[in-house]
């Protein structure tokens, strides 16, 4: 990275973290441009210079934080993997407590810009949930044998249908604790894969 792409890059972290700033009192919908480039330190050029609107910086934003909070799980996936192929079929699930509590926690913690994400339609699942599809569910998956045709359509229940249920929470106000909704979704979880042991 040049020294020029190193301070458009550094320009755009600071308005991602100006939004974050705003987003902890007021609601996207209430933050505009100007607010923005003053809490950055940055002109209204600038801001034009990265993005068309405001729904684009906060599709920016919620990679920014969630790359951040991905590091978590970066830092071990060969290990995760290992764990995986090492244990018996009966062990595997699909979505665990060791992933889905720190995320709830992180979503939790990050409300505003997560419902304003769902709101403006700048979410997609597929892409926040790579992660959760390359070290859990592709593995896990290999390891019953489910024929290349069909991951896809399965990994889409899973991401689809945990999405649908942390946008739930969100828009409720997060009013059941992160410990009440890990579980229940792994309870939605564990009857989809005793039907997947069954036919496999």
């Amino acid at each position: 990275m040049n020294r020029s792409e190193s301070k458009y890059f550094n320009t755009a972290i600071r308005m991602d973290e100006a939004l974050i700033k705003l987003m902890e009192t007021q609601e996207f919908s209430y933050i505009s441009v100007k607010a923005i480039c003053e809490t950055a330190g940055v002109n209204r050029s600038t801001f034009y210079l990265h993005y068309e609107n405001m729904a684009d910086l906060l599709e920016e934003t919620m990679q920014y934080i969630l790359d951040s909070f991905l590091e978590y799980f970066e830092s071990s996936p060969r290990a995760t993997i290992e764990k995986i192929g090492n244990a018996s079929t009966d062990e595997l699930l699909f979505v665990t407590e060791e992933y889905l509590i720190p995320y709830l926690q992180f979503v939790q913690k990050n409300k505003r810009i997560y419902r304003a994400a769902f709101e403006n339609k700048v979410y997609e699942a597929n892409l926040k949930y790579r992660n959760l599809y390359l070290h859990i569910i592709e593995p896990i998956m290999e390891r019953f044998d489910i024929p290349r045709e069909e991951r896809s359509f399965l990994s889409a229940f899973y991401i689809y249908g945990i999405t649908g249920m942390v946008k739930e929470w969100i828009e409720t106000g997060c009013k059941e604790s992160v410990e009440e909704v890990a579980h229940l979704i792994i309870k939605i979880v564990m009857k989809k894969e005793e039907s997947t042991r069954d036919e496999h």
